[in-house]
Order: C-alpha cells, then sequence, then structure tokens
C-alpha cells in the first residue's frame, strides 16, 4: 500500500496525515500551541488478528492511513488504516478513544450528522456503522453494494445514506431502512470517485468521476441539474483527455459558495462557484502548481489551504484578491505551519496521489475490430482463390458426321 498524504480540517483544527502517522495542529496561535501526533504502528493492538487455513496469523497490512474526516462539529476524528482497524479520537483534548477492527480494508469514512455514529465504506461494497457513544461497540452492517464503494456521505438531517461505487451509481438510501432505496443518481459513464453534499443547500450533492466531469444533482429525485465537463476547460496547450481528471477531493467554501475539486493528475484545483438559484456550476478559475498538489480544503475564516509536495512551503494559503485566487504569501500561519511540517516530512515524504489509486479502476478496452476485419478479408480472399473456375485445356477434336459413299 503506497503511502497517502492527505488534509482535514474543522474550524481551526487541521490535522496532517502521511503514512501511518498524522498530525494535529491548530490554525491559529503560535508556535507554542500544543501539537497532537498519533502513529497507527503504535495502535494498542491489532485489528483481530486472524489466522488463515495454514494456522499462521494473516498479514494485517502496513497500517497506513487509507481515509480520515472529522465530525461535523470537529469534536470528534476519525480514521481507517491499511491494518483493517477503525481509529476514533476525542479531539478536545485530543485523546484516543478505542481501535475497533472492521471487516474488509475501508476507502471512505464520514460521521453522521448527529456525531452517534460513524459510517465506513469498504471494497467490498459494505458500508458499517460503529457507535461513537460507545467507543467499543461493534460495527453493524447497514447496506451493501455489487461492486466497490469509494464514498459514502450522509444527508445533514440524518434521513439519508449516499454511497458511490465503481459502477458509475450513485445510490441514495433511507438511514433507518437501508434497503429501501429512495433514488439513484445515473449519468456518470466511469466510476464515481467522490461525492459531497453540499453545506447550506441540504438537497444539493456534488459528485465526481473517472469520466472527467463534475455534476451537481437534486439527489432525492436523483435529478441531474448540472454537468461540467472538466476537460474541456483545461488550457490549449494541454491534453483534453478526461483520464486522471477524476476528482480526489471536493470542498466547500460558504463565505463565497465557492466549489474547489482538485484533480491530482493534472495537478490542478478547479475553482467553481454556484449561481445565485444554486442549480448550476460556474466556472471562475483554474489553479495550477509546478508540484504534485495532495489535498486541498477551505477554512472559512481564511481560504483555501493546499498540502503540496514540496519540503520548503508543504502547505500553502490561496485567497481572493479582486476575484481571482492567489497565494497568500503574507500568511504568518502559513509560514509557522510549514515550519512545523518540514520538521516532520519524513511523514509524508514518497506520498502518492489520487491517480495512483484511481488508475486501476478505469474499465479497460480493447480495440480488436481492426484485427477482426483484417482476418475476416484474409479468409474471403483465401475462400474466392479456391472457388475461382480453371481455363479449359485443350483435346481432340470432335468428330464429324460419317461421308457419304456412293
Amino acid at each position: 500500500m503506497a503511502n497517502s498524504a492527505g488534509l482535514a480540517l474543522c474550524g481551526r483544527a487541521l490535522v496532517v496525515r502521511g503514512g501511518s502517522r498524522f498530525l494535529a495542529t491548530s490554525t491559529a496561535g503560535s508556535d507554542e500551541d500544543s501539537v497532537f501526533m498519533y502513529d497507527c504502528s503504535t495502535a494498542e493492538e491489532k485489528a483481530q488478528e486472524s489466522k488463515g487455513e495454514d494456522g499462521q496469523p494473516v498479514d494485517r497490512g502496513s497500517d497506513t492511513i487509507l481515509a480520515s474526516t472529522f465530525s461535523t462539529s470537529g469534536s470528534y476524528f476519525a480514521l481507517t488504516d491499511d491494518s483493517k482497524r477503525l481509529i476514533l479520537f476525542r479531539t478536545k483534548p485530543w485523546q484516543c478513544l478505542s481501535v475497533r477492527a472492521v471487516v474488509r480494508r475501508c476507502t471512505a469514512l464520514t460521521f453522521s450528522a448527529s456525531e452517534e455514529r460513524v459510517l465506513v465504506a469498504d471494497k467490498s461494497g459494505d458500508v458499517y456503522s460503529f457507535s461513537v457513544l460507545e467507543p467499543e461497540g461493534p460495527g453493524r452492517l447497514e447496506l451493501g453494494h455489487l461492486s466497490m464503494l469509494l464514498d459514502v456521505a450522509v444527508s445533514p438531517d440524518d434521513r439519508f445514506v449516499l454511497t458511490a461505487d465503481r459502477d458509475e451509481k450513485i445510490r441514495v438510501s433511507w438511514a433507518a431502512a437501508p434497503h429501501n432505496i429512495e433514488a439513484f443518481c445515473l449519468g456518470h459513464a466511469e466510476f464515481v470517485s467522490r461525492i459531497f453534499v453540499v453545506p447550506g443547500h441540504p438537497e444539493l450533492l456534488l459528485s465526481s468521476s473517472g469520466d472527467g466531469t463534475l455534476r451537481l444533482w437534486e439527489y432525492r429525485s436523483g435529478r441531474q441539474l448540472h454537468c461540467c465537463d472538466l476537460a474541456g476547460l483545461r488550457a490549449p496547450a494541454e491534453p483534453k483527455d478526461h483520464k486522471g481528471l477524476a476528482a480526489s477531493r471536493i470542498t466547500f467554501w460558504g463565505q463565497e459558495s465557492c466549489v474547489a475539486a482538485l484533480c491530482d493528475c493534472v495537478p490542478a484545483v478547479f475553482v467553481f462557484g454556484l449561481d445565485a438559484d444554486g442549480r448550476r456550476l460556474v466556472f471562475r478559475q483554474q489553479l495550477t502548481f509546478p508540484r504534485r498538489v495532495w489535498d486541498v480544503a477551505f477554512e472559512d475564516a481564511q481560504g483555501l489551504w493546499v498540502l503540496q509536495d514540496c519540503r520548503e512551503a508543504p502547505l500553502e494559503l490561496w485567497r481572493p484578491v479582486e476575484g481571482r485566487w492567489q497565494p497568500a504569501c503574507d500568511s504568518a500561519a502559513a509560514r509557522r505551519l510549514c515550519s512545523r511540517l518540514r520538521g516532520d516530512w519524513a511523514m509524508l515524504e514518497g506520498s502518492a496521489g489520487a491517480e495512483d489509486s484511481f488508475r486501476s479502476l478505469y474499465k479497460a478496452t480493447f480495440d480488436n475490430m481492426s484485427s477482426y476485419l483484417r482476418r475476416k478479408e484474409e479468409r474471403l480472399r483465401q475462400r474466392l482463390g479456391k472457388k475461382r473456375p480453371r481455363s479449359p485445356t485443350p483435346g481432340p477434336p470432335t468428330p464429324g458426321p460419317p461421308a457419304l459413299t456412293c
């Protein structure tokens, strides 16, 4: 499992993760502020060491953090790792509450709006829920898909669970009875990489896909409101292929109704705005970077934080200036956080981007038509050669009628 870097923000609380470790701090304050560090490789136990048919322990993985998120209020933080564990933390102050086993490696997780449950989606297509109020409680199977799940979300009223899978589907299920399906959001032509319920617009869902589109939905009815082709927004000199444009992150800034989608392969961040009716995405700007961008997240008070593969400046803060997003080079918070991350650069060094995990999800296509037509033409030529009539060979002259004698 490749080392994976990520960023999570809630209020002023910021988490940067890489490999098996994460660092939690605040975007406000000074260098003397406390920093919480955690390493999954030192977790109290491996997730229920199981044994194979030969009686030997099954390899539990590399402890690499696969996914992480804050609860809505920021009071809790949860992560899943490559050793099939769900680790739950309280953040005020930071404290590890529990280490629980999950059945399979997870791809995404989210908290319910009430912060009473954590929902985790795994590679087999299942969603399990774990209690927050009972940190040691076992998981409960909620719903399943026939294909790998790539993301999971909940509606702001906790009535619906939304799931995105490899087979281009977004399913909207009732949380109280997940076997009851409210709607499907159908239209993507490749795997659905991310889904995101828009804060302040509880009826709207954003989705991204390997087909290179960003789509806006009314998810309860499954109605698509707008589709934006990211390949068409790229500079003229850049290739227009949709591959590599599956967003690894969608984030929203309520201050200006601003949406940012990170496409790690480009590397670029596409910035959109919601129109006045909230029914259409309006493209505003493409932010380009000289190095790989690992993750992005909006902070309400400051702007867009960018985590990138640059030891000198691993974190950049971008702000809108006269309608255009620009790096905030004068940010004291950015300088302080960069100084802290440089000291822990080994955590981030060698991190992989989203394309490393998305590459295997694209459907394989085979163009065998040309070879088929070539073989068919050859067979026809051989068949015609066998049926071609031969030229007649000359034989003895045909005898005429006998001569008459008298």
